[in-house]
């Protein structure tokens, strides 16, 4: 078994096992193979390959909770300002619909986002497809990173037809067969010979699954010791239609199912009893999340595009809920979503003190980890997984290197991310991706936006094209 060593290295996050906290270390080595992590400190032993680590931070890999790679490529210069603010400023339900990818661009987006994700540190990503495509399972496995396979299934759909109300087409029968292909996709992955993937139950969101689907797919995530996860308390629309559907918040009816608990986890959780914006009477979500020791992923970014905030982060943490990161769509940037978690948890809470970077970065490891059930990732430690991301400390906005996690987080960004070893396995050098072709996938999800734009006149109700669904930021001189 080939051994890696990277000596010297002056910053090296490490975990503390007796505390369960992370820690700077400073000036020392790290060995690790495919078996895991090796030693931590000074190491005398020689190994395979030699790393000189003296420009390095070494961080274990960044756990992404929540993301939609096959699906959220070609929205980039399209969608970031679509919202509908008679619909609280969400464009889920209609204006970001004329642009949906066809299925065929899927792994093209796949591979595209996998590769985006790598380059900003992530090592292992739940994966949410919509609805999984011939040779999906392979293109995880080829891309080197630890994935767990979480398919969406449902009994309804949602639109609009006018812009001011939302309707749902339901078919309960083909949720059923969705739920069904679902399991047969995530046993595919789990039997995949690398090892490195697993696999979620995921009915898609709360209100387009029937109570008897949510609680059909928790028994079978309990009974085959599977993890669960479903969209809720995503958006002002979803919250007003589960009161109106049942008098009580999205939280309190999941809880009501029974289906919160360790191993359940809920995408997103924004807009739960305590959001301003609901001016709903309990305030007991927060209570139920963290009694029944259900975890939230948090993807602040698209959110904050529509001028949603979770309210805030630091009260969640503070009541003991285990929180992890998610990109959830493009950029599928880890580092940027850190950021503006940090940020916009303090801005939500109205106090720096209420957030700090440490349990931040926290939940961009630990948290997702405990999300995923994994206690060998999200940390650096003998005998962990060798999930490991070299940070580019001589890079100007790194420096003067007094504090490396703000710098990165507040400043570089992940254009410093230089190295990623996934299982002991380099997967990224110099910021090339080493298990798929990223200029390709480009060049093919570039193909498939333009399909997207040509025809989102005839997915509108507005029936008008794309140029006026979406305008360029700024007019291009001499049109018309």
């Amino acid at each position: 078994m080939s051994t890696t060593l990277i000596r010297n290295a002056p910053w090296l996050v490490a975990l503390d096992k007796g505390s369960g906290q992370h820690e700077y270390r400073r000036n020392v080595d790290i060995l690790f193979d495919e078996a895991g992590i090796r030693a931590i400190g000074k190491v005398d032993e020689p190994a395979d390959t030699v790393i000189d680590g003296s420009g390095y931070m070494v961080l274990p890999g960044f756990v992404n909770i929540h993301s939609h790679p096959s699906m959220q490529t070609i929205g980039k210069g399209i969608v970031e300002e679509l919202g509908n603010p008679k619909l609280f400023g969400s464009g889920l339900y209609d204006s970001k619909a004329p642009f949906r990818l066809h299925p065929d661009g899927y792994p093209a987006s796949q591979q595209l986002a996998l590769c985006e994700l790598l380059l900003s540190g992530v090592t292992t990503v739940l994966d949410i497809p919509m609805r999984p495509y011939p040779g999906y399972v392979e293109i995880l496995g080829r891309s080197g990173m630890r994935v767990c396979a979480a398919p969406m299934f449902a009994s309804a759909r949602w639109y609009s037809e006018n812009g001011h109300h939302v309707d749902y087409a339901w078919d309960v029968a083909d949720g059923e067969r969705q739920f069904r292909a679902a399991i047969e996709t995530v046993e595919e992955a789990e039997k995949h010979e690398s090892g490195r993937l697993s696999g979620m139950i995921y009915p898609a969101q709360i209100d387009t699954c029937t109570p008897e689907l949510i609680k059909e797919s928790h028994r079978v995530a309990r009974e085959t010791g599977r993890l669960w996860q479903i969209h809720a308390a995503q958006s002002a629309v979803e919250f007003y239609e589960m009161t109106r559907r049942h008098g009580v918040t999205p939280v309190r009816w999941l809880h009501d199912l029974g289906v919160l608990g360790p191993g359940s986890s809920v995408g997103h959780g924004l807009f739960i009893d305590t959001h301003s914006w609901v001016k709903w009477p309990t305030r007991d979500d927060l209570t139920i999340l963290k009694e029944t020791g259900t975890s939230v992923a948090h993807c602040p970014t698209p959110f904050a595009r529509y001028g949603h905030v979770m309210e805030s982060l630091g009260d969640y943490l503070a009541a003991g809920i285990n929180v992890g990161l998610g990109t959830d769509c493009h950029p599928h940037d880890f580092v940027m979503e850190m950021a503006w978690a940090a940020i916009l948890g303090r801005v939500a809470s109205g106090r720096l003190e209420r957030l700090t970077t440490g349990q931040v970065f926290d939940a961009a490891t630990l948290g997702g980890a405990r999300a995923l059930d994994r206690t060998d990732i999200g940390g650096l430690a003998p005998g962990m997984q060798a999930d490991i991301v070299l940070i580019d400390i001589r890079d100007p906005a790194m420096r003067p290197v007094r504090d490396p996690l703000r710098s990165m987080i507040y400043s570089a960004g992940s254009r410093v991310v230089r190295h990623v070893f996934i299982g002991g396995q380099q997967v990224v050098r110099d910021r090339e991706v080493l298990t798929m072709d990223m200029e390709s996938a480009l060049i093919d999800v570039e193909k498939w936006q333009q399909r997207s734009l040509d025809e989102a006149p005839t997915r509108s109700y507005v029936k008008l094209p794309a140029d006026q669904l979406s305008p360029l930021s700024l007019p291009v001189a001499g049109s018309a």
